[in-house]
């Protein structure tokens, strides 16, 4: 069974940035996608980004149009870890933000079905 453990939120200034971490433990991290939702209080979860298993290529990268490229995706294979660098942030940032992965190796296109607990980012004006 996986586990994904998410770190690195906190409170940050307006205009700050922030790396959040997500561990996945128990299985190929390789073989899955994965990606970042957030939940902003009172409001559903939002899709943030996705970045693709690793297969012969460089992975693939999604992003949510609302970021307007401020934040970035990346994995590190070696150590079973997701990242998001999140830049110039702001105050409609704030939110539980959640990593998810495919339940299923290898899904094209990726479901992102299983979800982690979350990390709080909390952005002050």
């Amino acid at each position: 069974q996986v586990q994904l453990v998410e770190s690195g939120g906190g409170l940050v200034q307006a205009g700050g940035s922030l790396r959040l971490s997500c561990v996945a433990s128990g299985r190929a991290f390789s073989r899955y996608s994965m990606g970042w939702f957030r939940q902003a209080p009172g409001k559903e979860r939002v899709f943030v980004a996705a970045i693709s298993f690793s297969g012969f290529s460089e992975p693939s990268t999604s992003y949510a149009e609302f970021l307007k490229g401020r934040f970035t995706i990346s994995r590190d294979n070696a150590k079973n870890t997701l990242y998001l660098q999140m830049n110039s942030l702001n105050p409609e940032d704030t939110a539980v933000y959640s990593c998810a992965t495919d339940s299923s190796p290898w899904t094209c296109p990726p479901k992102l079905d299983y979800w982690g607990q979350g990390t709080q980012v909390t952005v002050s004006s």
